[in-house]
């Protein structure tokens, strides 16, 4: 009797252990994870790294290159089925669907139209999803049962060259999108709840970027590249408060994310190089003083991580990279990861870092300022992946071009 209590006690400690690496591992709630910094927290290293990893389970979404939201035991996957553009709920568990919304879809037309889905990621907070189709139609569903709280679409059929692409952010119990297209568009404010306007910034259309926030000496700031510029918006009123000039040239983009350490904001576009700059209040205002410029390297469709001083990125010409972020100086360069066009993610995942091309490859190396130093590699789908890997705990959620799949570390 007292051996088979230890037992059921072994396998009731057991299932707590596992129960609870899951409920430490911290949500992935919106583009670039909870911080919008491509950060995660409670993954743990495991003292040898399997041969492969472990497919829990697949299932079939549909179209689109929007990375996945997760919330506790459920992910939120936005994608388009046919002529609709669709929200499904998934228990993150199973796979198995447990709500879905749609609405007929914008068609994309001319280049972009090899890839109709959405690009732009579910936000998640206060029991609310919020999603941003590829024609600009912006959803605010009930994130329990999937039901349309609200949905706006303030620019019909007007988007940059090649669709919506940047990924809505909550905040201060608002929802705030730039929306439109070139040379007419916004960036708009709502309430999270009604839907109302709050505010508008109608200084400079929207290309592919998404925001962060930003607060300099108790100003909140929203921050992000817009067709020609680095701007920093109020976040109370939508009043601007700083410009500097980030123009593309030939075939290059505003498309990465601007990253946030402190006051200071760094930014890259292919052929202009990565940028860093501190915010600062001068008199009644603000300014983005340079702190430096490397003219060597610069992402196109990806955005970099900052981690303890460092930046790791993945350039316009698929070359891995290193960049120390306080001087601005190249640290390496590898090209490992050639082949992705430009093309990945890369996450932040404590002692690690993951970088998912879109030949569908997981690579896995170690944040060394000194030299790259690559750890092992996975191949997780068939199809290309233009979406960021979810992880939480030792689980890796990937959407590839029609499905949706949850991988172990184990």
């Amino acid at each position: 009797m007292k051996n088979t209590n230890r037992s059921i006690a072994a396998i009731a400690g057991c299932v707590i252990l596992i129960s609870a690496s899951y409920v430490f591992a911290q949500d992935w709630s919106q583009w670039r994870g909870p911080n919008r910094d491509g950060k995660v927290n409670g993954f743990t290293t495991p003292q040898k790294w399997p041969k492969e990893l472990t497919q829990k389970w697949k299932t079939t979404v549909g179209s689109g290159d929007a990375t996945p939201a997760l919330v506790g035991d459920k992910i939120y996957v936005f994608t388009r089925q046919g002529e609709d553009e669709v929200t499904l709920c998934l228990d993150a568990g199973s796979g198995k669907e447990l709500w879905k919304d749609k609405y007929a879809a914008q068609a994309v037309t001319g280049a972009a139209s090899r890839h109709p889905g959405p690009r732009s990621s579910p936000a998640v907070a206060h029991g609310k999803v919020v999603t941003l189709g590829v024609g600009g139609v912006l959803s605010c569903l009930d994130a329990a049962t999937g039901k349309v709280v609200w949905r706006k679409d303030p620019f019909p059929k007007v988007v940059p060259k090649f669709f919506t692409a940047m990924s809505p952010i909550i905040t201060d119990g608002m929802v705030i999108a730039h929306l439109g297209g070139q040379g007419n568009g916004a960036i708009i404010a709502y309430d999270l709840a009604t839907g109302d306007q709050k505010w508008r910034w109608a200084g400079e259309g929207p290309e592919y970027a998404s925001p962060v926030l930003l607060t300099v000496e108790g100003t909140k700031q929203i921050v992000t590249l817009t067709e020609k510029n680095i701007v920093g918006v109020g976040v109370a009123n939508g009043k601007l408060l700083w410009q500097l000039p980030f123009v593309p040239q030939g075939r290059a983009y505003n498309a990465a994310t601007p990253i946030v350490d402190g006051q200071t904001v760094i930014y890259t576009g292919a052929g202009r190089g990565t940028r860093a700059v501190k915010v600062e209040r001068q008199a009644d205002g603000f300014a983005a003083k340079e702190l430096w410029s490397n003219p060597e390297l610069a992402t196109q469709f990806n955005t970099p991580v900052l981690k303890d001083g460092l930046l790791f990125g993945l350039s316009d010409r698929s070359i891995l990279f290193c960049i120390n972020a306080r001087t601005g100086q190249t640290a390496w360069a590898d090209a490992t990861a050639r082949g992705s066009r430009g093309f990945g993610s890369i996450v932040d995942a404590g002692s690690c870092l993951f970088v998912l091309t879109n030949d569908s490859e997981l690579i896995i190396f170690e944040p060394d300022g000194k030299a790259y130093s690559e750890i092992t590699r996975y191949k997780v789908a068939e199809t290309p992946t233009y979406a960021h890997p979810v992880i939480a705990g030792n689980r890796v959620f990937v959407k590839d071009q029609e499905s949706m799949a949850m991988w172990m570390v184990e």
